[in-house]
C-alpha cells in the first residue's frame, strides 16, 4: 500500500499518510515523522519495501514489521539504489486503523537476493499476559547489565533465541548465537543516556533510547536505538534490536 501510494503521490505524502500523528523517525535523532515530511520539498525519490517478518501483540493493539528497502534518490529508474532494512512499529489508532508510531532503517550493500515472502512467529498473539506483567523490569536490568558487564552479557541474559538485530552497513543478524558472535568482536563500553519512549501492549513492548559507545581507541560513537520485547512463557525477552549511530560531523 505504501509503495503504491508513494508511486502515485510521492514519497512525502506517503509517509504523512502512513505515520501516526506522533510517529517517530530518526534523522538521525528522533523527530516527528509527519512534520518532517510535511516540511520537506517535494522529492523525486522512489522507495520500495516489502516485509519479511510480521508480529502482532495478543490484544491486537501493537505490531511490527521488518523487511527490505530499496531507495532510489532520483526516481524509479535511478541506478544508484541504496539497499537496506527497515523496522516499522504499528499501533492501532482510535479509528481502528493501524499507523506507524516508529519507523527506522539501516543501509547495507546490495544483497545477492531480496526476500519477497514474509512470515510470523509461531507464538504470535498467544501470550495473553493475564497477570499484566511489564517488560520494564527486564528492560532496566538489560541496561544495567550492559553498562556494568557489556552488551554480550546483556544479550546472553535477555535475548530470545530468534532475536533479530540491525546495524548500519551490515546485513541483518538473525539468532542469538550470531548476535553474541558479532558482539564479541566489539569491546566497546556502552552507556545509555536516557529512556525516551516506552510502550507496552499485552505481550509486546518497545523502547527507544540514546546511547554512547566508548571504543578501544577512546573514540565515542553516539546514537539511538530501538528494542522490541515479547512475553514468552511468562518471561520478557528481547526479540528486536536496532542501533542507529549519529554520523560524526
Amino acid at each position: 500500500a505504501f509503495e503504491r501510494f508513494s508511486a502515485e503521490k510521492g514519497i512525502n505524502p506517503a509517509f504523512v499518510e502512513f505515520l501516526a500523528p506522533d510517529g517517530i523517525m530518526f534523522f538521525p535523532n528522533p523527530v516527528n515523522g509527519r512534520e518532517f515530511w510535511k516540511s520537506r520539498p517535494a522529492s523525486p525519490a522512489f522507495l520500495t519495501w516489502n516485509p519479511t517478518f510480521i508480529d502482532v501483540s495478543s490484544n491486537g493493539a501493537l505490531g511490527y514489521s521488518i523487511g527490505n528497502s530499496v531507495y532510489r534518490p532520483q526516481g524509479r529508474d535511478d541506478a544508484n539504489a541504496v539497499y537496506g532494512q527497515y523496522l516499522s512499529i504499528w499501533q492501532r489508532q482510535p479509528d481502528g486503523n493501524y499507523r506507524a508510531v516508529l519507523d527506522v532503517g539501516i543501509s547495507h550493500a546490495k544483497p545477492e537476493k531480496i526476500e519477497t515472502e514474509w512470515k510470523s512467529p509461531t507464538d504470535s498473539g498467544k501470550e495473553l499476559n493475564a497477570r499484566k506483567s511489564s517488560a520494564a523490569d527486564n528492560v532496566n536490568s538489560f541496561f544495567e547489565t550492559a553498562t556494568r558487564d557489556g552488551l554480550k552479557k546483556a544479550y546472553k541474559s535477555f535475548a530470545a533465541e530468534d532475536v533479530r538485530a540491525l546495524r548500519e552497513n551490515q546485513f541483518p543478524i538473525s539468532g542469538k548465537n550470531n548476535l553474541l558472535s558479532e558482539t564479541k568482536k566489539d569491546k566497546s563500553k556502552i552507556f545509555f543516556t536516557k529512556r525516551s519512549v516506552f510502550f507496552g501492549a499485552a505481550d509486546m513492548a518497545y523502547i527507544t533510547n540514546s546511547y554512547a559507545l566508548t571504543k578501544k581507541d577512546n573514540s565515542t560513537e553516539k546514537g539511538n536505538f530501538v528494542q522490541i520485547w515479547k512475553l514468552r512463557g511468562g518471561r520478557w525477552v528481547l526479540v528486536m534490536d536496532v542501533f542507529v549511530p549519529i554520523p560524526e560531523k
